[in-house]
C-alpha cells in the first residue's frame, strides 16, 4: 500500500480551469462593455474595440509595430533582470546585516519616495540621451522596490530549519537549494511580478520623454497626431505580451515552487 502514489488533490484540475475560465471571462466582460459604451454613446474619442483591433493587424503586417515592441521588450528584459538581482542581493544583506541596513534604510526610503519622472529627466540630463541613461533610470526606479521585498524575506527565514541541517551536516548548496531558498521563493515571486509591472510602465515614460524606439516613443507621436486608435492598438499589443509573460511563465512557476501547500 506504501507505494501507491498520492493521487492529485480532489477538484484541483477544475479549480485551475475555472481560475482561467474566469480571467478570460472578465476580459470578455471588459470588452463588451467597452463595445457597448460606444454603441450607446458614441464617444469621438473612444473608438470601438474593432477599430482598434483591425489598425493592430495592420501594424503588426507592416512591420512598424514588431519594431517597437521588441525595442521595449528588450529594454524591459535587461532592466527588469539587473533590479531583481540587484535589488535581491541588497535586500538580502540588509535583512541579515543590522548594521548594513541601519546604513542603507534612509538611503532607501529616499529611493522608494523620489518619483521616477525626477529620476528620469535627471538621468537624461546628467548622462545625456542615450540608452544607458534610459535603463540606468528604470533600474534606479525599480531596486528599491525589490530590495525592500526581499528584505523581509530575509527577516522571516526560519533559522530553527537552519539549524536543523547544521545538525545533520548538510552542505553549505545543499542547505541553500533546499531550506533556505524554498523560503525566500513568495518573497521572490511578489517581486517579480510586481516588477514586471511596473518596469514596463517605467519604460514606456523613459521612451516617451528621451527614445527614438519603443513603445513609448510611438505612444508620443501619436499623441502628437490625436491618433486615439493607435494608441490603443499599441498599449493593446504590449498589454497583451505582458499578459502572455505573466500567465505563460510567471504563473507556471509559481504553482511548481508553491505544489508543496497543495499537499
Amino acid at each position: 500500500m506504501s507505494n501507491i502514489s498520492k493521487p492529485p488533490p480532489p477538484g484541483s484540475m477544475f479549480r485551475m480551469l475555472g481560475a482561467r475560465t474566469n480571467r478570460v471571462l472578465s476580459l470578455l466582460v471588459l470588452l463588451l462593455i467597452w463595445q457597448g459604451i460606444v454603441m450607446a454613446f458614441a464617444p469621438s474619442l473612444l473608438p470601438a474595440p474593432t477599430a482598434v483591433f483591425v489598425r493592430l493587424i495592420e501594424a503588426l503586417q507592416t512591420g512598424n509595430m514588431l519594431f517597437h515592441l521588441l525595442e521595449t521588450l528588450r529594454r524591459v528584459g535587461i532592466t527588469f533582470t539587473i533590479s531583481l538581482l540587484l535589488g535581491s542581493g541588497l535586500g538580502l544583506l540588509m535583512g541579515h546585516s543590522r548594521r548594513v541596513d541601519e546604513w542603507l534604510d534612509g538611503l532607501l526610503t529616499l529611493l522608494l519616495n523620489v518619483p521616477a519622472l525626477v529620476t528620469i529627466i535627471l538621468c537624461f540630463m546628467w548622462f545625456g540621451l542615450n540608452e544607458t541613461s534610459a535603463l540606468l533610470a528604470v533600474i534606479i526606479n525599480k531596486l528599491p522596490n525589490v530590495a525592500v521585498t526581499l528584505r523581509e524575506g530575509a527577516r522571516a527565514i526560519n533559522t530553527s530549519l537552519l539549524d536543523v541541517a547544521r545538525v545533520y551536516q548538510l552542505s553549505p548548496v545543499r542547505k541553500f537549494v533546499k531550506i533556505y531558498l524554498p523560503q525566500l521563493y513568495p518573497y521572490l515571486l511578489a517581486a517579480a511580478r510586481s516588477g514586471l509591472a511596473l518596469v514596463w510602465k517605467i519604460v514606456l515614460v523613459v521612451e516617451l520623454i528621451g527614445c527614438s524606439s519603443g513603445v513609448g516613443f510611438q505612444l508620443s507621436s501619436y499623441f502628437q497626431l490625436f491618433d486615439v486608435t493607435a494608441i490603443l492598438a499599441y498599449t493593446l499589443a504590449f498589454v497583451a505580451i505582458v499578459y502572455a509573460i505573466e500567465s505563460g511563465i510567471l504563473r507556471p512557476i509559481e504553482r511548481y515552487v508553491s505544489r508543496w501547500r497543495q499537499c
